[in-house]
């Protein structure tokens, strides 16, 4: 196992504190009061190397709710307690891993037997979301790391495979960092492609802007 310490610095390497995304864009889902409830705890937080294990413990649920954004931002928070092993309900690993394992169990329901399976190739809900299966969803959210940040979660996931409260796991962290992470880690857009993305951007909204005011040419 790779020292806690050396994980520990190579994430907070790469995800910048610097970088968060803004109060306003912080929840994914507005269906139901919890989301809001939850991500409302976390306004006003915009160094996520200041929350504490406990805080992050009383707001798991809120890595379901952030939009891709807050996920982002916050979830080295989440990483590096769980590194020290300081989480008691919190699972930064499942956030990282669901949707590249099927998994099944039966249940008997008025007399039938009942086969019910969620992971990689479930459907999510086909009336709202069409054949869009946890694996899409999975790639589509996670996809929001940029190189050096997938890195991060990779040497992140490969500590977490030998750590002893992670065993029931173990078989999603393999499959994700074969499916996913590796890849990811070695392929995603860089986080001077993102600079250069973004100052590009800016470049073009400010000519714009200038051009606006300038009136007819």
């Amino acid at each position: 196992m790779r020292d806690r310490d050396v994980i520990i610095e190579i994430i907070r390497s790469a995800f910048d504190p610097e970088e968060h995304p803004g109060d306003r864009w912080l929840q994914g889902t507005f269906e139901g009061e919890e989301p809001y409830n939850e991500i409302g705890a976390f306004k006003g937080r915009h160094d996520w190397l200041a929350l504490e294990p406990s805080f992050l413990d009383q707001h798991y649920s809120a890595l379901s709710f952030f939009s891709e954004g807050g996920f982002r931002y916050y979830v080295p928070a989440y990483i590096i307690a769980d590194v020290r092993n300081e989480l008691q309900t919190a699972d930064p690993v499942f956030h990282l891993t669901h949707g590249f394992v099927d998994f099944s169990s039966t249940m008997e329901v008025g007399g039938r037997t009942f086969t019910r399976s969620s992971g990689r190739t479930r459907l999510i809900n086909p009336l709202r979301y069409g054949a869009l299966t946890f694996l899409d969803y999975a790639r589509h959210r996670l996809s929001v790391f940029c190189r050096e940040e997938a890195a991060a979660i990779l040497a992140y996931l490969e500590f977490a495979l030998e750590a002893s409260w992670h065993e029931y796991s173990r078989e999603a962290i393999e499959r994700a960092i074969a499916d996913f992470w590796r890849a990811r880690a070695a392929d995603a857009p860089d986080r001077a492609a993102l600079q250069c993305h973004n100052d590009e951007e800016r470049a073009f909204s400010d000519a714009i802007l200038r051009r606006h005011e300038r009136g007819p040419e």
